[in-house]
């Protein structure tokens, strides 16, 4: 294994990150409002904050799993800026970046699925939505984490 390491794509992946995370936030607190509107409008406010509590609850049972798979594709993608790769190591490389795309694939199908299947009930299709944003806030955020930290070691 070479000692060099090139950051350059993995810095651009985090700066991508960033900007997603504040796409996901907006788009968090759009869709919040617009559950928030549709609840109170058809007298159910109340189940407005349930639903935030409810994906929130949700949310801290997930982040274990989501924190040890970020902490991998970080590990993953700080071995992968490494110079001077033997094809061996490369394709070792690709075969574990293959199977985080699938499960990450994997993981928005789900939710897509889900949603389209759920009952048309506004509190629980608040449910998944809230969910699904914070699922992919919480990966990013402890990606981008897990990477600084695995750049900051390597240096």
């Amino acid at each position: 294994m070479s000692t060099g390491f090139d950051f350059k794509k993995l810095r651009r992946l985090i700066t991508i990150h960033s900007v997603i995370q504040i796409a996901l936030v907006g788009l968090l607190l759009y869709i919040a409002m617009l559950f928030q509107g549709a609840l109170h409008a058809e007298g159910r406010g109340f189940r407005f904050i349930h639903s935030i509590i409810s994906s929130l609850v949700i949310q801290m049972v997930l982040f274990y799993p989501l924190n040890k798979f970020a902490i991998r594709e970080a590990r993953l993608a700080v071995d992968g800026a490494a110079t001077g790769l033997t094809p061996e190591e490369m394709k070792s490389q690709r075969n574990k970046r293959l199977v985080g795309d699938v499960l990450k694939s994997g993981i928005f199908c789900f939710y897509l699925i889900f949603a389209w299947r759920a009952p048309s009930d506004r509190f629980f299709l608040s449910i998944i939505f809230f969910t699904f944003i914070l699922t992919y806030l919480s990966y990013f955020q402890c990606f981008n984490f897990a990477a600084k930290r695995e750049m900051k070691e390597r240096s």
